[in-house]
């Protein structure tokens, strides 16, 4: 009723403002202008029956609406009483089957008694596991901290002065496992994570806090020279440093990506670099570059010299000799860190993944995975729909469940709005409705044409799909109606109808193929929507 509603009310809006111009029209003829004067009195009193019509109209929307609404009311309080009579004559049975049972509790409660101290031994090794958790806390905290006294930890010093000047970098070549190591000019520290989760995590943790110092350090520089000239003239080392540095061959733009105005530099490569690429070599290790910045550090003769002598296009011609023969492109400087390579990768074995999906064939769909298919990849070609609803048009179960297991999106929906549960509903498959239903798919999700899964069952008449997703939806109500319902594995009936469908899916799937007798068929064809 709601669009056939809004409709009414849209065209009694516009027929309004019609009339309106009309009263004003007829309003400002001249009563000298007889055939005007007729003719606009005409149009005034067709459109005040027009306006007598679609206002009747807008009347009986809203008297159906409202009506229909008292219905649906009455619906939804008849379902919450039955929910209640339901579950409290559950609860009555399960009460009076629980008898005897809690008498046997009662015995073993009063021999239980004397037995206290198995108790205090518990609590003794929950009190004694927490000091161990504490303990390891305060390891983690002390790995990049060291207290100034035993006794007071709440006074630390920060190992490394000046992050800029430090690199992190994971080690392997020790005995010891999960080992990574903090380098600076002065002294390196080597320290020790309990996973090699946590260690990654701590390296990551590291390197951006180094980005972050420097980027920090550039903004405040280019804040205090923007906001006010210096009073006392500044040394001519950092200018004069950027100036020669700029005069090499190349050095104008970064090294590696060609933007403009590098302002950093590595000593033993001798060549120039922006800001993000500066962050990419410290990551490589001070041992394969030495990256300084040109307007915050000091520079010897030499340095600056070899920088003019060797130079960006030099050292490129070296490096990037064989670029273009092994299909290698150079970033740019408006990268987003993705290469049309990788780009063309990710579609190639996003589509293997689509198709075998569409086959069923786990095999290569186990291939494409462990080649970096994106399991909830997004097909272009076919309306953007997923891998789940390609094996779920192909009526394959163990591929929906190899997908699902593999974190596959449910409820990730194509272009025409439709996900995989609408497909599993157009095409009868009752097992992949029952995996999807068990793993979370929204049921009340409508497509384009404003169906959801219920509504296309109902239309292609599924018996065995409209039980399922109409005790689904029952079970969803009785838990709304009142918290003390749990989960859906509280409903006895519910579990086993779902029980007994999953088991013929899986070992009797051809008793869930029935005929079907939708209105299309019964015209002559149905539609595929698959």
């Amino acid at each position: 009723f709601l669009p056939q509603l809004k409709d009414s009310r849209r065209e009694f809006l516009r027929i309004g403002e019609d009339l309106e111009a009309v009263v004003v029209k007829n309003a400002q003829v001249s009563r000298h202008k007889i055939v005007d004067a007729e003719q606009a009195s005409h149009l005034l009193l067709a459109t005040r029956k027009c306006y007598q019509h679609f206002g009747l109209d807008y009347c009986l929307q809203l008297n159906n609406f409202k009506s229909q609404q008292k219905l649906d009311i009455l619906n939804s309080i008849f379902s919450y009483f039955h929910a209640q009579y339901t579950f409290f004559h559950q609860g009555y049975d399960l009460l009076r089957d629980l008898e005897p049972t809690m008498k046997t509790m009662a015995t073993q409660i009063v021999q239980l008694k004397g037995k206290k101290w198995r108790i205090h031994i518990c609590c003794s090794n929950r009190e004694i596991s927490q000091e161990n958790l504490w303990l390891q806390a305060l390891t983690i905290i002390q790995y990049l901290l060291k207290a100034t006294s035993s006794s007071a930890l709440e006074e630390f010093q920060s190992l490394f002065d000046d992050l800029r000047l430090c690199a992190v970098k994971s080690v392997d070549n020790t005995e010891r496992r999960f080992c990574f190591e903090i380098v600076s000019v002065q002294k390196s520290c080597s320290l020790q994570a309990d996973s090699e989760e946590l260690r990654e995590a701590w390296v990551t943790a590291v390197q951006g806090s180094i980005d972050m110092a420097y980027r920090q350090r550039v903004e405040s520089q280019q804040l205090m020279s923007a906001a006010s000239p210096p009073l006392v003239p500044r040394t001519p080392v950092t200018p004069s440093a950027l100036g020669v540095a700029l005069q090499g061959s190349g050095n104008q733009h970064c090294c590696d990506c060609g933007a403009e105005e590098p302002r950093w530099a590595s000593l033993n490569l001798g060549i120039t670099m922006c800001i993000e690429c500066s962050g990419i070599h410290r990551s490589l290790g001070v041992h394969l570059s030495k990256v300084r910045s040109l307007t915050l550090d000091s520079w010897d003769p030499e340095q600056l010299k070899l920088l003019c002598v060797l130079g960006n296009d030099v050292i490129n011609t070296i490096y990037e000799a064989q670029v273009s023969e092994k299909g290698r492109l150079k970033p740019s400087p408006d990268r987003d860190g993705d290469s049309q390579g990788a780009q063309e990768e990710r579609e190639r074995v996003g589509r293997r993944l689509y198709q075998a999906a569409q086959q069923g064939d786990l095999v290569s769909m186990a291939t494409a995975l462990a080649q970096g298919a994106e399991v909830n990849w997004s097909n272009a070609e076919d309306e953007g729909r997923t891998p789940l609803i390609a094996a779920t048009c192909g009526g394959s179960l163990l591929a929906c469940h190899f997908l699902l297991q593999n974190g596959a999106n449910v409820n990730q929906r194509d272009q025409r709005g439709q996900g995989a549960l609408h497909a599993a509903a157009t095409r009868g498959h009752t097992g992949q409705v029952c995996l999807l239903l068990k793993r979370g798919a929204n049921q009340y999700s409508a497509d384009e044409r404003g169906q959801d899964p219920l509504s296309i069952a109902v239309e292609t008449a599924h018996a065995d799909i409209v039980t399922l997703l109409r005790m689904a939806r029952m079970n969803e109500e009785m838990k709304d109606s009142d918290g003390l319902c749990g989960n859906i594995g509280d409903d006895e009936t519910f579990q086993d109808i779902f029980r007994d469908f999953s088991n013929m899916a899986s070992h009797d799937p051809e008793r869930l193929s029935r005929r079907q007798f939708s209105r299309e068929q019964r015209d002559g064809g149905s539609e595929d929507l698959c």
